[in-house]
């Protein structure tokens, strides 16, 4: 442990020297500082020359208003065009985001190795996307939807880099630059990339995901454009998980060394590949300024969305395995699912101060979904396409009123089978600058994922069509939530589904006993109606240099027939330390995060679909997983040296992510975030 500490405090001496570099040279006054706590450029003295100094000079160069930039100047705009500003503080969240998603997966539950699926700890009906998509959602949780995708507005190029060690040889990285053409003319370059072998023998995960983004605003803010190109690959080894479980929860010192443990099979992997073209201009008719100083006028514009994305999902396996099958058609297994969408949404948009943002809309969405050739079986013909048209027509409103902000969103579907409705809205109450109060209901219809209605394989038991027996899947949510500064932050949500849609398997008794358990899963559909209630509770606590950060999620799911499995608690704790160091030079958080789910009937992963499928014959979970960490930042540099799932060394292995899926054993990874700003 001593090495440990020593190698950690080399390194960030190394991180502090090479700080001096990593701001460009700039006037005295005129330095990029910022402050050790909170991560924040200070006013006082945070400014960027844009110009550098002429000869040495005696005295600092007075800042002036002109040249004077701020963190608030580096903004990043969302999808739906919310900003936020370029944030280099060191927080708690910032340790929870620090994975390979770059979202907090409190829950979620990750596989052993790097990039490979998430299982579910916790269910969410409201976040369904209006149009189907490909399938195989287990791959997809990396995946850069285009709603995923951030643009940029920055007075002067910025970079941002993040490095995290993976599992066994490998790296992961994520990269972005984005700078300002001109003043009005921002783009970003990002690349996302990941080698991981695994501690197993058959799980080597790689991904590499591209992307190209740029936006423009005419000087007199009538016309503004911005799109995006993404080309993302997300490939992975799969094994099928233990051939015997006893290799890995037995006291066998043989098998300590996890590469030597047997798997189901070693010839099979699957691989996502897509590539989008995206962009989204307005134009106003009318901008009425009452004077110069009237930043949002009143304003008629007219806007167009595109996008185009074409999608692949594989599974390959050389030789034929009893898991899938006994009789397949073909060997090699050569399956490839493809989808081609595009959208166009045509909009026109009414802003007033008073009034709030109102629009409207008419969207029109093609797809075609296809496999190689249409496929003749005894239950009669699979068809090899799903294609056509769906034309929808909706609104969107906006205001803020004083204390309440009011958001929603309406679409309707005039043609189409895929999709029927959609309703999503927000109300919002400040009580004062400490407390508000949310409120949100959800209402949607819409066709599962294509591959629940038509999928191909060269393995005889995974061919179906049911596009014309599946129907829509209903949800209903509503919403209530506090936050406040004193009590914590509460989330109540409560959902009702009609047709509720899932893969499950019909295998036997004697075929589960002879490891053919996945050969039999297949989609279905929920007659009667699933309820789902979920409470979560947020809450840190402060006392001196030390806090206690908590989260707390309750979860009841009432239902006819077991489909939906999610555990009834699940709860992470956070103790931890905060100090500056080396006289103010380092602010550094250490501690232990503490999480814990309740034993349930955790979902089975199908490496062919790519999909997870329910299983009521085993309970997993009721074990903590505890992680040490010591976090640290120097200026604009975040540095992280985390000992994952620290108590597995004391414990029995029968921890695990999945059925016949161990969780990962313990490990110590390091990486940074590093910001440059010239």
């Amino acid at each position: 442990m001593r090495i440990l500490f020593v190698t950690l405090f080399i390194l960030l001496g190394q991180f502090i020297m090479a700080q001096q570099d990593s701001l460009p040279p700039t006037k005295k006054a005129d330095t990029l500082d910022l402050d050790p706590k909170e991560g924040l450029l200070l006013q006082s003295k945070d400014s960027i020359a844009k110009d550098k100094p002429k000869g040495n000079l005696k005295k600092p160069a007075k800042p002036t208003a002109k040249d004077s930039i701020t963190i608030h100047d580096y903004r990043i705009i969302s999808y739906n065009k919310d900003t936020t500003i370029v944030d280099t503080t060191l927080t708690i969240k910032k340790d929870y985001i620090y994975n390979y998603l770059r979202k907090d997966d409190f829950e979620l539950m990750p596989f052993a190795n790097m990039g490979q699926p998430y299982n579910r700890l916790g269910l969410n009906l409201s976040a369904t996307p209006y149009y189907p998509r490909i399938g195989a959602s287990a791959k997809h949780p990396g995946y850069f939807e285009k709603e995923d995708v951030n643009y940029y507005s920055v007075p002067t190029p910025m970079t941002e880099l993040m490095f995290k060690t993976t599992m066994e040889q490998g790296q992961y990285l994520d990269a972005l630059l984005t700078f300002n053409i001109t003043k009005r003319f921002n783009a970003s370059i990002a690349y996302n990339g990941f080698r991981s072998l695994g501690k197993y023998r058959y799980e080597e995960a790689q991904d590499g995901k591209f992307r190209f983004t740029f936006n423009y605003l005419t000087e007199n803010g009538r016309y503004g454009i911005r799109g995006h190109i993404a080309a993302q690959e997300m490939e992975s080894e799969e094994s099928g998980g233990l051939l015997d479980r006893n290799q890995f929860e037995g006291d066998l010192p043989d098998f300590q060394d996890r590469a030597k443990i047997d798997l189901l099979y070693t010839n099979a992997n699957n691989r996502i590949l897509g590539k989008r073209y995206y962009f989204d201009q307005h134009y106003k008719l009318v901008n009425k300024k009452k004077d110069s100083l009237d930043t949002e006028p009143t304003s008629l514009s007219l806007g167009h969305e595109f996008s185009y994305e074409t999608k692949i999902y594989d599974f390959g396996q050389s030789e034929q395995n009893d898991a899938f099958g006994t009789d397949p058609f073909l060997i090699p297994i050569e399956d490839q699912a493809r989808l081609k969408t595009m959208y166009n949404k045509g909009s026109v948009e009414f802003f007033n101060k008073t009034l709030g943002r109102v629009s409207g809309n008419i969207a029109l969405f093609n797809y075609n979904y296809f496999f190689n050739s249409i496929l003749l079986t005894e239950e009669g013909i699979i068809q090899n396409k799903l294609d056509g048209n769906e034309v929808s027509i909706g609104g969107a409103y906006a205001n803020t009123i004083g204390p309440l902000h009011l958001q929603g969103n309406l679409n309707y579907t005039v043609s189409g089978n895929l999709t029927g409705n959609n309703l999503d809205a927000i109300a919002a109450y400040r009580l004062n600058k400490n407390n508000k109060i949310t409120g949100a209901i959800h209402i949607s219809s819409r066709m599962p994922d294509f591959n629940y209605l038509l999928y191909q394989s060269d393995y005889r038991n995974f061919n179906w069509q049911n596009n014309s027996t599946f129907e829509k899947v209903q949800t209903q949510s509503i919403e209530f939530g506090l936050d406040s500064k004193l009590v914590g932050n509460i989330r109540a949500e409560y959902s009702a589904v009609d047709n509720y849609s899932y893969f499950a398997s019909t295998a036997t008794e004697e075929a589960i006993g002879l490891g053919q358990e996945t050969a039999f899963v297949r989609p279905f559909q929920e007659s009667s109606t699933i309820n789902h209630l979920k409470v979560k509770y947020e809450k840190e606590v402060k006392w001196r240099k030390w806090a206690l950060m908590s989260t707390v999620m309750y979860q009841n799911v009432t239902q006819e027939n077991q489909v939906v499995n999610v555990p009834d608690l699940v709860t992470r704790n956070t103790l931890y330390y905060s100090s500056d160091v080396f006289k103010k030079a380092m602010y550094i958080q250490t501690g232990v995060t503490f999480k814990y789910f309740t034993s349930y009937n955790m979902d089975a992963y199908h490496p062919l679909l790519g999909e997870f499928y329910i299983q009521n014959n085993e309970e997993f979970g009721a074990y903590p997983l505890m992680d040490v960490f010591i976090n640290a930042r120097v200026k604009q540099t975040r540095i992280y040296l985390k000992a994952e799932h620290l108590n597995s060394i004391f414990s029995q292995p029968n921890y695990y992510s999945a059925p016949n899926y161990p969780y990962r054993d313990f490990v110590i990874r390091f990486g940074l975030v590093w910001n440059f700003f010239s």
